[in-house]
């Protein structure tokens, strides 16, 4: 008799002792139970899965339920928090998440949509047992207008995917992550996500010009509009744009595709302290002003980490701090005399003392590895600690400063990088495993000392399960009233993305 159906006939707490000993014991490579790690948080009242249910979701995407072999869907891709799920829905079409959520809603059975599961904050997973409906399987492409630069796609759609897709009709998409390789539009789109040249496209707020989701009872909200303007009522769109999840599974959304740069350069420069990298970005955006595309930072301990865990060398020697620029435009030699101009500045003012500029593919390709694998490199340490921020650039790197004091020998490494252009930055410190002694040296002195700087606790990963206790660290409390009115107002019973972004009720 498989998992499914023994849970048939057991009560809640029953259940999760079962959940527990099987996950921890069928292997050692396997994370601990976020139920395990955060005992603090405790199962809602929903429903337990059942025979009739499977059969139910059978009959809904015949072939493409699953129930076994389930570790990728449980598991986050930092392998930091783990649920255990039971069963995984791929539905193909909007339709069948409607069929899928108006049943679930009626049974009140609890759901996490996830799409690439590239998510930092452990929102794209299984608290507990909740169904994971993936979207793996809604990746068409529905149409592109070549004209208006308007794309409308499944929610589905790899990242990369449609990178290369519009390559083909000379646009880009504006949103670029180091995991465009497998996280999906949708996932992007619902997590807000920002990226290495939001300092050129903006935010997806501004480039969304639509979206379809489906809601908590199954009715479809479709907002698709492909329209660069449209004033009328409230812009229902952006309520779900950030929401991770939690107001509705968004199921197609339609961008605004800029053209793609005919010409891409990158410099990576050295740089002596981080108040001469502030006055080499004030310098590239006076200078470089509208092919600049972005604006990286990258601390001595980040190519440390680069040299040691990926084996990657540096085009320069080794300084303080780095930064990496890039200009992108239509006209190479317009472009590359602003660049020259801009570089012979900073170097014969004194700001930079070594660099190189990068034309070639293979060249580009080489440098943005280094930034843009800091990510996995910081996985080879063990376990590692994450936190995306927004800060005042006048107090930006001083947090990686504090936390290196306040931790010294009790971590591995403090590594400090990040997106300069738009003030967010990527503070990460690893040890070999796990440690709650570790951990409450970090929190809450970590969101602390953003408050106090009147920064925000996240910048662009959202906040998921790690972050949602501490959201009144960056939003009011009649804020988060009114946040908790449009969640029950969209979600009566509950049942999407619980024990995410929002305390609880």
């Amino acid at each position: 008799m498989n998992s499914v159906k023994r849970c048939c006939i057991m009560n809640r707490t029953v259940l999760q002792t079962i959940l527990v000993r099987q996950f921890q014991t069928s292997t050692r490579r396997l994370v601990e139970l976020t139920s395990v790690r955060y005992p603090n948080v405790k199962r809602g009242q929903y429903g337990i899965v059942q025979n009739s249910d499977i059969a139910t979701f059978e009959r809904l995407l015949p072939g493409r339920v699953l129930t076994d072999s389930l570790e990728g869907y449980n598991t986050d891709w930092l392998k930091t928090c783990r649920g255990a799920s039971q069963v995984v829905l791929r539905p193909k079409s909007t339709e069948e998440v409607s069929g899928i959520l108006k049943y679930c809603n009626e049974k009140k059975l609890a759901v996490v949509p996830q799409g690439g599961n590239t998510g930092l904050v452990g929102g794209s997973v299984p608290v507990f047992d909740e169904i994971v409906i993936s979207t793996q399987l809604m990746n068409k492409i529905i149409s592109l207008d070549e004209i208006s630069g308007t794309l409308v796609c499944q929610a589905g759609c790899v990242l990369a995917s449609i990178e290369d897709y519009l390559s083909n009709y000379k646009l880009t998409i504006p949103i670029d992550l180091g995991a465009k390789g497998s996280c999906h539009i949708g996932g992007n789109v619902a997590t807000n996500a920002g990226g290495v040249r939001l300092l050129r496209y903006g935010s997806l707020h501004g480039n969304v010009l639509g979206l379809e989701a489906v809601l908590a009872d199954g009715e479809v909200m479709d907002c698709l509009s492909t329209l660069r303007k449209d004033n009328t009522g409230y812009d229902l769109k952006q309520l779900f744009i950030g929401s991770e999840g939690t107001l509705g599974i968004i199921t197609a959304v339609s961008l605004n595709c800029p053209q793609k740069p005919q010409t891409v350069s990158v410099a990576f420069l050295g740089c002596q302290s981080f108040q001469t990298v502030l006055d080499v970005f004030k310098e590239s955006r006076h200078r470089l002003g509208e092919v600049l595309s972005a604006f990286e930072f990258m601390d001595s301990q980040s190519m440390t980490l680069v040299k040691e865990n990926l084996k990657l060398a540096s085009p320069i020697e080794d300084f303080p701090y780095y930064v990496l620029i890039e200009t992108s435009g239509s006209n190479g030699s317009h472009d590359e005399e602003k660049l020259n101009d801009f570089l012979e500045h900073v170097m014969g003012s004194g700001l930079v003392e070594d660099g190189t500029v990068a034309t070639e593919l293979t060249k580009i390709q080489h440098i943005w590895s280094m930034r843009e694998r800091l990510a996995e490199g910081l996985l080879h340490d063990g376990y590692c600690y994450k936190y995306d921020v927004s800060l005042p650039l006048s107090s930006f790197y001083g947090l990686v400063e504090a936390m290196r004091e306040r931790l010294g020998a009790m971590v591995t490494r403090v590594v400090g990088y990040g997106h300069v252009g738009d003030g967010n930055l990527h503070l990460n410190l690893t040890s070999p495993e796990y440690s709650t002694e570790v951990m409450d040296k970090i929190e809450p002195f970590l969101y602390d000392w953003v408050a106090e700087r009147k920064g925000s606790i996240s910048a662009e990963h959202g906040l998921g399960f790690k972050k949602r206790e501490f959201i009144y660290h960056s939003k009011s409390k009649s804020a988060v009233v009114l946040m908790k009115q449009i969640k029950k107002t969209f979600d009566p019973n509950m049942i999407l993305n619980p024990y995410k972004v929002l305390p609880d009720f």
